[in-house]
């Protein structure tokens, strides 16, 4: 295998702003920068509580955008699925149905919660990473 583009500087620099931001949401806003349950509570807004949510989702996009636009990093053109829509689509809804059920995704269990020392993301940072690396190992090794 042949890492591409490999960056570390960008790397550590979005690792930091990544870190940042989830601190400073903590801080200012008493709240956790776990991305499915920004987008939930976005999708399914409480009184007085959407708008921060849909500037952070917002935010993601636009910060993406910027950063390929000013061609700062090696850009993400060469990037191509391998798998078809269906595929994709799939996956999409069981990883929803998945941080539904693990009550966080990755963001929120990986970056804020072991951060916060949770023994809860501990294990659930520990489920994903399991689940993921089986997953690989199925279809790039037992199915080709």
């Amino acid at each position: 295998m042949e890492i591409i583009n490999f960056t570390p500087v960008s790397a550590f620099i979005g690792g930091g702003l990544i870190g940042l931001a989830a601190a400073l949401l903590m801080l200012l806003n008493g709240r956790v920068a776990g991305i499915s349950g920004i987008v939930g509570g976005a999708l399914v807004p409480a009184k007085n509580d959407s708008g921060w949510r849909l500037m952070f989702i917002v935010g993601l996009v636009v910060g993406g955008l910027i950063y390929q636009l000013l061609g700062i990093g090696p850009g993400v053109g060469h990037i191509q699925a391998v798998a078809g829509t269906p595929v994709l689509i799939v996956a999409g809804l069981l990883v929803g149905i998945g941080t539904t059920i693990g009550s966080g995704c990755t963001s929120g269990h990986g970056i804020c919660g072991l951060a916060r020392m949770s023994p809860r993301s501990l294990v659930a940072v520990l489920s994903f990473m399991g689940a993921a690396f089986v997953t690989v190992y199925i279809t790039r090794h037992l199915i080709g």
